[in-house]
C-alpha cells in the first residue's frame, strides 16, 4: 500500500507541477516577455527606410525616427515616415561624375579620353594607348610603374591620373573602341 501512495502522491505533484508552469507561461506572453515583430515593442521598418537613415547620417543630415500613427490599424504598427532624397545628379555630354562613383565609358576609335585631376580609369575592353601632352605619363597603380605617352594601357590595370591633360585612346588599327570604367571626372574629345 506504501508504494501505490508514493506513486499516487508522485503523480499529483508532478501534474501540479505542469499546471503551474502553463499558467505561469500564459501570464508571461501577456506581460510582453516574448513581445512579436511588429509591436511597438519590436518595430518592423523596411529596407529603404534603413537605407535612407544611412544616407543622411553619411551626409550629416539629421536622423528621424518613425512616429506612432495617430489612428493606429488594427495590428498596431508604426507608421513609416520617408522624406524625399535628392536624386544623384547625372554627368550630361562628356564629363564625368566626381567622387567614389564608377562610370562605364565607351570610347570610340578616333576619341581620347582625358581624365581630370585624380580620375582612374581601368581599360575592361580594347587596346588603348596613353595619351600625355608633355614627358610625364601616367601611374599604373597595379605594376607600380610609370606609363608615358604612346606605351599600351594594359587591360584590367588601375590607372591614376595626377594632373589635367593626360588620358587614353584607341590603338590605331583598332576598328573597335574601348570600354573603360571611370571614376572621377573627364572628357572624351
Amino acid at each position: 500500500m506504501k508504494t501505490f501512495w508514493k506513486v499516487s502522491m508522485s503523480a499529483l505533484l508532478l501534474a501540479g507541477g505542469l499546471w503551474a508552469g502553463s499558467m505561469l507561461n500564459i501570464t508571461a506572453e501577456g506581460a510582453g516577455v516574448g513581445s512579436q515583430p511588429g509591436t511597438a515593442d519590436d518595430p518592423v521598418v523596411t529596407k529603404s527606410y534603413v537605407d535612407q537613415q544611412i544616407q543622411k547620417a553619411l551626409q550629416g543630415g539629421t536622423i528621424t525616427t518613425p512616429t506612432q500613427a495617430p489612428s493606429a490599424t488594427a495590428t498596431n504598427e508604426p507608421a513609416a515616415t520617408t522624406a524625399p532624397t535628392p536624386a544623384p545628379t547625372q554627368s550630361t555630354g562628356n564629363t564625368g561624375t566626381a567622387g567614389n562613383a564608377s562610370e562605364i565609358v565607351d570610347v570610340k576609335p578616333g576619341q581620347t579620353l582625358i581624365a581630370g585631376a585624380g580620375a582612374e580609369f581601368i581599360v575592361r575592353a580594347g587596346k588603348a594607348i596613353i595619351y600625355s601632352q608633355d614627358a610625364n605619363g601616367v601611374a599604373d597603380l597595379t605594376d607600380g610603374v610609370d606609363l608615358a605617352n604612346g606605351a599600351a594601357a594594359p587591360t584590367n590595370h588601375l590607372l591614376s591620373f595626377p594632373r589635367d591633360g593626360r588620358g587614353i585612346t584607341v590603338q590605331n588599327g583598332q576598328t573597335l573602341g574601348l570600354v573603360v570604367m571611370v571614376r572621377g571626372s573627364y572628357t572624351l574629345k
